[in-house]
């Protein structure tokens, strides 16, 4: 394995797109096994996983944004996006921008350089822990 951080892609769990009874599977849990498909699939392919971790997490308070997940790595900012779809296309789009993520020095994901369906949708970038830097 190289020596880049680890980046990981947190995907919500319990995001409902809105509509979706109860009784049915949660949006976000279907993205994350999407997700986990195409990582597996990726790698077997051998093209490069390493270096890639997904997980799910239970709410990530983007409830008007469905589906959400989050790109968080050491020492790198921290992206956050609403607004996916839960199937194939959306999975290697997240994938692609998961190994971006974890080639950047600082988790920098500018928007022309991301894969098209996380070109909108961002709702918030976070500082890495302990660089953050006041700017009047």
């Amino acid at each position: 394995m190289n020596n880049l951080a680890l980046t990981e892609i947190v995907i919500c769990t319990t995001c409902r797109m809105a509509g979706t009874p109860r009784e049915h599977t949660a949006d976000g849990l279907n993205l994350l096994e999407t997700v986990q498909e195409a990582l597996l699939e990726a790698e077997g392919e051998a093209e490069t996983g390493v270096g890639v971790r997904v997980r799910g997490q239970a709410c990530l308070s983007g409830c008007n944004r469905a589906c959400t997940l989050a790109f968080q790595a050491a020492g790198k900012q921290t992206y956050y996006f609403g607004d996916l779809s839960c199937d194939a296309e959306t999975a290697a789009h997240v994938l692609a921008c998961a190994r971006l993520h974890q080639c950047s020095a600082d988790g920098t994901l500018e928007r022309k350089d991301r894969p098209e369906r996380l070109r909108n949708g961002i709702l918030g970038r976070l500082p890495a822990l302990g660089t953050a830097r006041d700017h009047l």
